[in-house]
C-alpha cells in the first residue's frame, strides 16, 4: 500500500486520531516490554492487535530511545515492565568521539526492530505503518551524556559536531532501510533538542534531521519529527527541519502551534500521555479531548494524539473513551 500521507490527512473529511502507542498492545496480549522491545514478531503482533482494535488513524512502532545508542556501544539497562534506560558514558571528548565507530545495521537489537516493521508491513493492510527512530540530538545526548553535551555544545561545538555527524549518519540508514521495507513512514523522537533555545535547536538537531529528511522524505514516505520538549521556543527551529510532520508534546498551546505552522505541515498532539491517558477516568479523557478537539477544530491540518507515546498501564476503557470522543465529534 503506497500512500502519501500529507494528502491523507489534508484530505480527510474527518478527525483522525493517532496516539502514539504499542504499550497498550504488549499489555493486552500478555507479554512484557523487555520482550517487545527484544523480539520482532512480539513487537509487531503488539502494533497488529492495535490496529485491529481501535480506529487509530496509523499503525506506530514502539518509541525505543535506546536501540540507537545500544547499536553505538552503550549500555542499556532492561527491566521486564519500563522502558529501556542508558546507563553511562560512552564517549567523553573529541578522541573519543573520533574514535567511535558508525554500526552498521546488524548491530545489537536493530535486526528486531527492522523485522518488526517489515511483518507489520506485511500484516496490517488497511491503514498506514509509522515507524520509530530516535532524533540526532537525543541520541548524541545518550552517547555523551545528557547534562554534559548541553555545555559540549558551548565548550567544545567541534567534539558535539563530529558526533552529530556519526548519529546523523547511522539514523540516516536506519531510515533508508525502513522506507526500502515499505513502512510510510517515521516518527523520529527528538525530545532532547526541546532543552534548547531556537538558535541552538536548528544547528544542533535541525540541520542534520533536515539532512535525514532529504535523503528519505518523499510522496511516499514522511518524516515526522517529534519533540515533546518543545515549551515553543523551539517551533520555527522544528519547521526549519523540513519534516512534512511535526508531534508536539503537552507543554506547549496547540492552538500556538497551528498558528505558527504552515497549513501544509501536518501537526500532531499533544494530550498528557501520563495526566490523561494513563492517570485520567474515561470521563475526564472524554473532557480534554472535546476540549482540544474543539480548540483545533478549524485547522485541516491537525492529527489529534498524545502528546508522547503511551506509557505502560493505559487502560483500555480510557483507549475507548478517547476514540469515542473522536467519533462523537465527527458525527457531530
Amino acid at each position: 500500500m503506497s500512500m502519501n500521507l500529507k494528502d491523507y490527512v489534508l484530505n480527510s473529511p474527518v478527525r483522525l486520531a493517532m496516539p502514539v502507542m504499542t504499550h497498550p498492545g504488549i499489555e493486552a496480549l500478555g507479554y512484557t516490554v523487555k520482550q517487545a522491545v527484544s523480539d520482532g514478531e512480539i513487537h509487531c503482533t503488539a502494533m497488529e492487535y492495535l490496529a485491529d482494535h481501535f480506529p487509530t488513524m496509523a499503525a506506530t512502532a514502539i518509541m525505543d530511545l535506546t536501540m540507537e545508542a545500544e547499536a553505538f556501544g552503550a549500555e542499556i539497562v532492561m527491566t521486564d515492565d519500563e522502558i529501556p534506560s542508558v546507563v553511562g558514558r560512552l564517549v567523553n571528548d573529541l578522541a573519543s568521539v573520533e574514535a567511535l565507530k558508525v554500526p552498521d545495521l546488524s548491530a545489537a537489537r536493530v535486526p528486531e526492530y527492522l523485522k518488526a516493521n517489515k511483518l507489520a508491513v506485511e500484516r496490517i493492510k488497511d491503514k498506514p505503518i509509522l515507524s520509530g527512530c530516535i532524533g540526532p540530538f537525543s541520541l548524541a545526548g545518550r552517547l555523551f551524556d545528557m547534562s554534559e553535551i548541553m555545555m559540549g555544545i558551548y565548550l567544545e561545538p567541534e567534539t558535539i559536531t563530529l558526533l552529530l555527524q556519526k548519529c546523523t549518519a547511522f539514523i540516516k540508514e536506519y531510515c533508508i532501510a525502513l522506507k526500502a521495507i515499505g513502512t510510510h513512514g517515521v516518527i523520529m523522537a527528538e525530545p532532547a533538542a526541546g532543552l534548547l533555545a531556537d538558535e541552538e535547536c536548528f544547528q544542533f538537531s535541525s540541520v542534520y534531521v533536515k539532512e535525514i529528511v532529504e535523503a528519505v522524505q518523499d510522496d511516499s514516505f514522511a518524516v515526522i519529527l517529534h519533540n515533546c520538549g518543545n515549551s515553543g521556543q523551539c517551533t520555527p527551529a522544528m519547521i526549519a527541519s523540513g519534516a512534512v510532520g511535526l508531534h508536539f508534546g503537552n507543554a506547549i498551546a496547540m492552538e500556538e502551534v497551528l498558528e505558527a505552522c504552515p497549513s501544509d505541515c501536518l501537526v500532531m498532539g499533544n494530550l498528557d500521555p501520563v495526566g490523561v491517558f494513563r492517570q485520567g477516568s474515561p470521563d475526564s479523557i472524554k473532557i480534554a479531548s472535546s476540549v482540544l478537539l474543539k480548540q483545533t477544530a478549524s485547522y485541516k491540518n491537525f492529527v489529534i494524539s498524545s502528546g508522547c507515546d503511551l506509557p505502560p498501564g493505559v487502560s483500555v476503557d480510557n483507549l475507548n473513551a478517547f476514540f469515542s470522543t473522536i467519533e462523537k465529534f465527527n458525527n457531530a
